[in-house]
């Protein structure tokens, strides 16, 4: 199993960013997925998941209204549209396949998204 997450940066407050997560090594479009991110001394959460064929998709309140997690089952990928950002989005951002814990132990490197005030 492999993930491999891109697309994070600098952004100032009220910008935006996608990421991407590619995934290899198992059957992508049997997999639920969800993105995940961990800030500087705070445990892992939840932040968007996203069913199978794409048709159904939940997010953590704090997220609401302005992220989007979408995917693309020919390409083996999940993306995550986020806007509005603010400086608590601030951390490294990590997919894994599962809705409601992760699925795979092995975990990607993480994207670091940083959202300046």
């Amino acid at each position: 199993v492999q993930l491999v997450e891109s697309g994070g940066g600098l952004v100032q407050a009220g910008g935006s960013l996608r990421l991407s997560c590619v995934a290899s090594g198992f059957t992508f479009r049997s997999n639920h997925m969800t993105w995940y991110r961990q800030a500087p001394g705070k445990e892992r959460e939840l932040v968007a998941r996203i069913a199978n064929a794409g048709r159904s998709t939940d997010y953590v309140d704090s997220v609401k209204g302005r992220f989007t997690i979408s995917r693309d089952n020919a390409k083996n990928t999940v993306y995550l549209q986020m806007n509005s950002l603010k400086p608590e989005d601030t951390a490294v951002y990590y997919c894994n396949a599962g809705w409601l814990k992760p699925f795979y132990t092995q975990w990607g490197q993480g994207t670091q998204v940083t959202v300046s005030s």
